[in-house]
């Protein structure tokens, strides 16, 4: 074993069981975060509704189907940095999910204005 999975093993036993499973939940949404480069993202957001009441982890699977042209390695930092808000600290999930939407639309304009075009 590695220092860094003996060491994420000593911070998910730390964890209560909720936060195990958010935890849980987003390596499985990292382990499936590489998309095929032979596929061309939509030039435009999906019409993805939000539903009543969703998980964050779920909002950030949501997000990343309504905006698949925003470039994932441009956000994972402050997308962790807005899970971790919610995991650790208690932020209230409705609240870093309005965080999370304002992220991505952020990102998708400049990525229209980068382009120049309605990508």
């Amino acid at each position: 074993m590695t220092a860094d999975e003996r060491r994420l093993l000593r911070l998910f036993r730390a964890l209560n069981d909720s936060q195990r499973q958010g935890l849980l939940d987003y390596a499985e949404f990292l382990s499936r975060r590489e998309a095929d480069p032979r596929q061309t993202p939509p030039q435009k957001p999906l019409d993805i509704p939000r539903p009543e009441k969703e998980s964050v982890v779920k909002a950030i699977k949501r997000l990343r189907q309504t905006y698949p042209m925003v470039d994932r390695a441009r956000i994972l930092h402050d997308t962790s940095h807005l899970l971790t808000q919610h995991l650790v600290h208690g932020k209230p999930a409705e609240e870093v999910i309005d965080d999370l939407e304002d992220l991505f639309r952020r990102h998708y304009r400049d990525h229209y204005q980068t382009t120049g075009s309605a990508r």
